[in-house]
């Protein structure tokens, strides 16, 4: 039986990109079988290239955002690189930039530009605040938008706010940037016209505070920080196991809190207790709510508790490392780990989150060397061998 093939096979998509917020969208569309033409400087690359170099020696940062994807190194402010890259973009069905607020306006590689001269093109502009506003021209890294968006503000502890151990904001902005194509290709099918697509990491991450800004804007207030703890939900946190382990565990109604009490707990009198057989009470009384849960599950390892909270119906997870994550029993019993080339050999990736049963599997290219494909690429747009050694002697390709 024949597969269906990838949703992009036949999408060619160049990127004049950095760091994470726009590689790690255009590396969906490169999984969904995409080509994707990553324009880089020749001094250096992408540099985020050079974050560090924990995957054998390559950053993992790279690494993650940028397989399958062709390397071309070329220099912008060279009047014959960016006359190439034009030219790659006006023969191209996606292009992607988070180039600085103004750079790419100053090279007419903007979303407004090039669709204005390629109606069919989808043009995506990245940027930290957006094209206009007091904060349009500000410097724009994930931590500064994590402030800006509140995340910061509702993320830590009572006494220490702390940042997402994740790049939230430019991974907010990839997702959407990545939905935007999407859509703009939905609708190009339809009408023949492509467009521009506008995504800022601050509308983005401002949208993910959906809830915390909802809560406060009417009449709520702003949700405390809590740990690991739920602002609003009892008992919600994590707990401390007789083997040192640390148990997850979320009741969210008050069936739940009675299945909680009776069978884990050993405790079903509480599940009309006045104190606690509400939510609302239990919050009011998150401390002592609190405190008869931890002593409960206190006297169980880590693996009674789970399969006792199992048992019971009740949502319980472990708090794992990074290590654990990585050898997760789902995981592996899902198979979705993969392994991808790159200039130092196979790596291990995740495949991506979205599955198309019945299709092809994602395309899990390899990472790219620098300047890897810049030659096959120039050859492609009819450049001669001369040519092309006369622009790598100039330093305007590598």
């Amino acid at each position: 039986m024949s597969t269906q093939p990838l949703p992009l096979d036949g999408v060619t998509v160049v990127a004049v990109e950095q760091a994470v917020a726009a590689p790690f969208a255009t590396r969906q569309l490169a999984d969904l079988g995409a080509r994707v033409i990553k324009i880089e400087r020749p001094d250096g690359g992408d540099f985020a290239r050079g974050y560090d170099t924990a995957a054998r020696g390559l950053a993992s940062h790279f690494v993650w955002c940028n397989r399958g994807k062709e390397s071309v190194a070329i220099d912008l402010k060279d009047p014959r690189g960016l006359a190439v890259v034009r030219q790659l973009a006006g023969e191209a069905d996606v292009f992607v930039q988070n180039l600085a607020q103004g750079a790419a306006a100053r090279l007419g590689l903007d979303a407004a530009t090039l669709c204005a001269g390629h109606p069919r093109l989808v043009a995506v502009d990245i940027s930290g605040y957006g094209a206009e506003g007091p904060y349009a021209h500000k410097r724009a890294y994930d931590m500064l938008v994590q402030c800006e968006a509140g995340l910061v503000s509702v993320t830590g502890t009572p006494g220490q706010p702390v940042k997402a151990g994740i790049p939230a904001a430019d991974i907010a902005a990839a997702m959407y940037a990545f939905s935007g194509v999407l859509a703009a290709l939905l609708r190009r099918a339809t009408t023949g016209r492509g467009g521009p697509v506008e995504v800022s990491m601050l509308d983005a991450l401002t949208e993910w505070m959906g809830h915390p800004l909802h809560h406060g804007m009417h009449g709520g207030g702003s949700p405390a920080r809590t740990g690991l703890a739920h602002s609003v939900i009892a008992p919600y946190d994590a707990y401390a196991t007789a083997d040192g382990e640390r148990v997850l565990l979320s009741v969210q109604n008050d069936r739940e809190w009675r299945r909680l009490a009776g069978q884990v707990l050993e405790q079903p009198e509480l599940a009309d207790d006045p104190d606690f057989a509400t939510n609302a009470a239990r919050t009011a009384n998150r401390e002592r709510t609190d405190a008869v849960v931890a002593r409960a599950l206190g006297v169980l390892t880590g693996k009674e508790a789970l399969a006792a909270l199992d048992a019971a119906g009740i949502a319980c997870a472990r708090l794992n490392t990074v290590a654990d994550v990585a050898a997760h029993p789902q995981l592996a019993a899902r198979d979705r780990w993969r392994e991808v080339e790159s200039p130092v050999g196979a790596l291990r990736a995740l495949l991506p989150p979205i599955t198309l049963p019945g299709g092809a599997e994602p395309r899990m290219g390899a990472v790219p060397a620098l300047g890897e494909h810049t030659d096959a690429t120039l050859r492609a747009l009819g450049m001669t061998d001369e040519q092309t050694a006369a622009l790598r002697r100039d330093g305007v390709i590598a």
